[in-house]
């Protein structure tokens, strides 16, 4: 008998003791699992770049030339406010 017999005569007793109602995911269930969790490493891992891409911080205002005045920079407010 070759030594996969043998091994093969040790694990039969040990699948009679599971529950045969019983059901697990299995290898398939673990692949699955394992490419969504790469999936959405791969998302953050992205999003993480383009994030750090955006800039948050506003721009100045342009500045007027000196000859004129600008309404939102020191213009006086109209009469009776």
């Amino acid at each position: 008998m070759s030594s996969t017999g043998l091994a093969m005569t040790h694990l039969v007793p040990l699948a009679k003791e599971l529950d045969e109602n019983k059901v697990t995911p299995g290898v398939l269930g673990f692949i699955v699992f394992a490419v969504m969790a790469a999936g959405v490493w791969l998302l953050m891992k992205s999003m993480n770049r383009h994030m750090n891409r955006v800039n948050f911080e506003q721009a100045p205002a342009p500045k007027a030339p000196a000859g004129t005045a600008s309404p939102s920079a020191g213009a006086e407010p109209a009469k009776g406010e």
